[in-house]
């Protein structure tokens, strides 16, 4: 089954491929420059594809640069820096479906700190 078809027909929503996590007592100091940073390393890999994928392929387990280019472009691309409403939609909906399956124990609770792209530069 191919999981991103099945997840748009079910839900019309982007799926959800990965994302950050911060503790909420980090405090809000922290957690933008944690954002932040998280937010520079993204655009400098999207701003410098080719050496980021240099870099991805020595991980690659000897895939073929059309395949480490593929993979990479799925998890890094221009929702990494802003999920949108959809996106944001769709990592509720994905966790929601988990907890009514049984899958996650308690109700998550997320607060989206901000897109990376939202956070402001330094």
């Amino acid at each position: 089954m191919d999981l991103g078809k099945w997840w748009r027909d079910e839900t019309g929503l982007p799926l959800p491929l990965g994302g950050n996590a911060i503790r909420r007592d980090l405090g809000p100091e922290l957690t933008a420059a944690c954002c932040a940073a998280l937010r520079d390393s993204i655009r400098y890999a999207l701003d410098n594809r080719e050496e980021a994928l240099q870099y991805a392929g020595q991980f690659a387990r000897d895939l073929e640069p059309q395949m480490i280019d593929k993979f990479v472009g799925m998890y890094v691309n221009e929702r990494t820096l802003d999920y949108g409403k959809d996106g944001r939609e769709a990592i509720n909906k994905l966790l929601e479906m988990g907890h009514a399956a049984g899958i996650i124990p308690h109700k998550p609770a997320v607060d989206f700190v901000g897109d990376a792209a939202a956070i402001p530069t330094s």
